[in-house]
């Protein structure tokens, strides 16, 4: 189905209609923590969008933690600039880039306080609203849909728009999901610019999971 069959298909969400909360984070202070200790507490966590159209909704499988100046691989690490300044603000907060003018990138900004750090949503294992992801994906596998930090904004219908989106106030929000039962750990991928810092294990996965971007 294309996104204009979808459009055309839809109907505005009212109240009445909205899908049950399913227990969103409302708690800032559990962001305001180092994106190292909560990028694994993400895993099993539920990534939810909701807009006119519908809502996308998925558990996220892997991601990877920039910890702040210090980090050369994180933007942050260059200082503020107009691009990244969601990053210095507060926790809680969604931090979206474009990169090669194609690809958009989620970032949940984490802390402590108003330090530069965030995690970057790698995968997710699609929930609910397939059909909406599908036709803003194409014909691509199933377990494809939201694999790959550029597929997943795209399946979620993400772009610079929602820069700066509270993550306590919606559209996009949290809700806590399942630990995962095991969890693998791999330095980041493609940051091989950054000096020692390229070798940090700071990529977390839900082990065995068949929609992370790559094993």
């Amino acid at each position: 189905m294309s996104l204009a069959a979808v459009v055309a298909a839809a109907e505005p969400i009212g109240e009445a209609r909205r899908p049950a909360n399913p227990g969103f984070i409302d708690d800032r202070g559990w962001f305001d923590r180092s994106a190292a200790d909560v990028a694994p507490d993400l895993l099993g966590a539920i990534l939810v969008h909701d807009t006119p159209l519908g809502r996308v909704a998925g558990r996220i499988v892997e991601v990877e933690a920039y910890l702040g100046p210090e980090d050369l691989a994180a933007h942050s690490s260059h200082g503020r600039t107009a691009r990244n300044a969601v990053m210095f603000g507060p926790p809680g907060h969604l931090y979206v880039y474009l990169v090669y003018g194609i690809h958009h990138c989620c970032n949940v900004v984490r802390g402590p306080g108003t330090k530069p750090e965030a995690v970057l949503l790698r995968a997710a294992a699609l929930t609910e609203g397939e059909a909406l992801a599908r036709a803003r994906r194409g014909g691509v596998a199933a377990h494809r849909l939201a694999a790959g930090p550029g597929n997943l904004a795209r399946a979620y219908g993400v772009d610079r728009r929602l820069d700066g989106a509270d993550l306590l106030a919606g559209p996009i929000r949290l809700a806590r999901g399942a630990r995962p039962a095991a969890i693998a750990v791999t330095p980041r991928i493609g940051v091989g610019y950054a000096g020692d810092w390229a070798g940090r294990p700071l990529r977390f996965m839900i082990a065995d999971e068949p929609h992370r971007s790559r094993p």
